[in-house]
């Protein structure tokens, strides 16, 4: 039986993305840190949990760089947060809030005779993945910035409203933002 944070069970999760079925891997660890073993095998990062994926991605910024406990504490405390609003699973929510918050399509730059124009495609679902996360990290990370609210409360509204397909979410923007320029290049 697999827990996150020894607490809420993954196994009745749902994810109705058929898309996203085998890229939003919710790990069977008790604490989700696998110590970079999956870095130098191309795609393995598919079956690193979503969470600390997550984790990963709030690291990234220059004042939590390297702070993997700070990080793991930031959405622990997240998920608490979500629980005592929410009354379900927080995992279920963040699961929800990837899928709600991941472009299908994007452009791209075609050059064709000495002349760039840009071409809508679709994208992969790992790199569905990766934007949802990093949409739904920037958006936390730029609502905490000089507020009296801490990164965990900002993390559980940005993942509580991309969760509910809210417009007020930045991830849900910059979804709607990637797939309006792609519906454009059309």
């Amino acid at each position: 039986m697999a827990q996150i944070f020894n607490k809420w069970d993954t196994e009745d999760i749902k994810i109705e993305d058929l898309g996203l079925v085998g890229y939003i891997y919710l790990g069977d660890k008790m604490v989700p840190h696998t110590l970079g073993r999956h870095v130098r095998r191309q795609f393995a990062k598919s079956k690193v949990s979503v969470v600390e994926r997550l984790m990963n991605k709030i690291m990234r910024t220059e004042r939590n760089s390297g702070k993997k406990n700070k990080a793991y504490n930031i959405v622990r405390d997240a998920f608490e947060i979500i629980n005592k609003r929410t009354k379900q699973n927080p995992v279920q929510i963040f699961a929800k809030a990837i899928e709600n918050t991941s472009p299908r399509e994007e452009t791209t730059r075609i050059k064709y005779g000495g002349i760039g124009y840009q071409v809508a495609v679709d994208i992969s679902p790992q790199r569905r993945v990766d934007l949802s996360l990093g949409f739904l990290t920037r958006g936390t990370l730029q609502s905490a910035f000089k507020n009296k609210k801490s990164v965990s409360q900002c993390l559980a509204d940005e993942i509580m409203l991309a969760s509910e397909k809210d417009t007020r979410s930045f991830a849900v923007g910059k979804k709607e933002e990637k797939e309006r320029v792609a519906r454009a290049a059309h």
